[in-house]
């Protein structure tokens, strides 16, 4: 059932070939944009759904949800129904559920629209990721995963800038508006560029469904659990333990029986082989490290200096756009440097701007902040075009869409597993330094003393004044806390540059193709 049924490319790939491509990285592009560009309108669509601040939370782990599952069902459901059938049906429902989405009457219709489209936009990412990979001979596969880097760097970064545009411009329907003119485009493409391929229905009575069911249960149990679960206190709420261990149970069950089924769902034993496994943990902290920024960044630009979403996107930009520039440098470099190298070139690229924002002050804002970006901006295209090369150079054909699943299903696991672990820090280490700083203001302190007294003096009475000095203190001890985000997503990039390094070298065929 792993098989899958693209095959491994050995000529130069036609021009048919290139459009099937570009059509599939276009899909999983706005896939991965669309997770995020929510973001900056939810306080717009909240308004208009009627719809609390924690409910509306439900827009954005409905599709997460609903497109974690789908990941691993993407190499089953393309041997089912073939590669061009399953593209062009899942480009055609990601289009209408945007539509939809823009036309949603309440937070219920919100909601079950959003998880059909991340549902529909579960499926484009790995089908870019193996096109990308199959359609091409080993030589110009550095050329195919630099373009699908775009997908995994730069359109998490351009989504909630774009969003916010969108809906300060236009309004927030704008914001699933935009995803129709690319979808029409690329259903086009997909049409006219993927062969024809009868559907394989007798697969239906090999299908693993016992392990479909545990999957989806599983990933869809672990997914709200990690994204619900510091919003509820993790342990004090009876739902949130109860998600755990449906997801723990569930997902034990999957792993057994992938390993005891003829035909899996996912082939788990490609976690056997050296480099897959080891790339797979380090694309798993890598994600943590990507999303985990996004979200510190946004919070801290949001509340320790009141940026609006606009003045959010336009800081995050300096991540975004410089990978333009770097991502087509990518392939020519592998020519001459071993990917290896070159991925743990970039990952202590990002652990360096990661650990300089280790020491952020209330002077810290979005222009002290662009030089690090800029780092993590030339970091990042290194680290995604080569880790995929690492974790998929000694695959199987038959095993790549297994390789695919697993690859973005980890990567986005460890996005999530990264915010909720980040959340529940900063909440924690926010509260434990306001005590430690609560401690030292004591009015016998001098300095605290003549503080409070031009802040009397400012504010007009002394009990405004002491708010003001409990405010400040809350904002420092918030500082001090995002501070040490940042250095536990530098200890998490310390393991992925460690398992990088313990990887063997890749096939010398794998990088010598010229960038034309």
């Amino acid at each position: 059932m792993a098989n899958n049924p693209v095959g491994r490319a050995t000529d130069d790939p036609t021009r048919r070939d290139w459009i099937a491509i570009y059509c599939a990285i276009l899909g999983a592009f706005l896939a991965m944009m669309d997770i995020q560009i929510t973001n900056s309108s939810l306080k717009e669509i909240q308004g208009a759904l009627s719809a609390t601040l924690e409910e509306g939370s439900w827009i954005s782990t409905s599709y997460l949800v609903a497109e974690i599952i789908m990941i691993p069902l993407t190499a089953w459901l393309t041997q089912l129904l073939s590669v061009r059938r399953l593209a062009i049906w899942v480009t055609s429902c990601f289009m209408l559920s945007s539509m939809l989405c823009s036309l949603a009457w309440n937070l219920e219709s919100m909601i079950i629209f959003r998880a059909l489209q991340g549902f529909s936009g579960g499926a484009l990412i790995p089908l870019a990721f193996t096109l990308s990979y199959m359609k091409v001979p080993d030589r110009m596969r550095p050329r195919t995963m630099a373009l699908f880097a775009l997908t995994t760097t730069f359109a998490p970064a351009i989504g909630p800038t774009l969003g916010g545009w969108l809906t300060e411009n236009l309004g927030w329907q704008y914001i699933f508006y935009i995803n129709l003119p690319p979808a029409l485009l690329m259903i086009a493409g997909l049409m006219y560029s993927l062969d024809k391929q009868k559907p394989h229905w007798e697969l239906l009575k090999q299908t693993d469904y016992a392990g479909i069911l545990c999957m989806a249960i599983g990933l869809g149990c672990l997914q709200v659990f990690l994204e619900e679960g510091y919003r509820k206190d993790w342990l004090e709420s009876t739902l949130i333990v109860s998600l755990g261990c449906i997801a723990f149970i569930a997902l034990g069950l999957f792993i057994i029986l992938q390993f005891t089924r003829e035909n899996p769902l996912i082939n788990l034993r490609i976690l056997g082989e050296r480099n897959f496994a080891l790339g797979s943990i380090s694309i798993f902290f890598i994600g943590m490290a990507i999303y985990g920024t996004v979200f510190i960044l946004t919070l801290y630009l949001a509340q320790i200096h009141s940026y609006n979403p606009q003045q959010i996107g336009r800081v995050l930009l300096w991540t975004g756009l410089p990978q333009l520039l770097v991502i087509p440098l990518v392939p020519l470099l592998l020519r001459k440097v071993d990917p290896r190298w070159m991925c743990a070139c970039g990952l202590t690229l990002i652990a360096l701007s990661t650990v300089a924002n280790t020491g952020m002050s209330l002077d810290f804002a979005g222009e002290q902040l662009t030089h690090t970006l800029l780092i993590r901006a030339m970091g990042q295209p290194l680290v995604i075009v080569t880790s995929s090369l690492i974790c998929m150079a000694f695959l199987m054909p038959q095993d790549i869409g297994s390789g695919s699943s697993l690859y973005n299903v980890l990567r986005n696991l460890g996005g999530a597993v990264g915010i909720a672990l980040i959340a529940t820090l900063l909440d924690n280490r926010s509260k434990t330094y306001f005590d430690y700083l609560r401690e030292s203001i004591l009015p016998s302190n001098p300095q605290v003393a003549e503080r409070l007294a031009l802040l009397t003096e400012k504010l007009g009475s002394e009990t405004a004044a002491l708010g003001k000095i409990s405010e400040i203190t809350h904002q420092q001890a918030q500082i001090m806390a995002f501070n040490d985000a940042f250095m536990a997503i530098a200890l998490g990039l310390a393991i992925s540059l460690t398992a990088i390094l313990l990887t063997k070298k890749l096939p010398a065929n794998v990088s010598v193709e010229p960038v034309h």
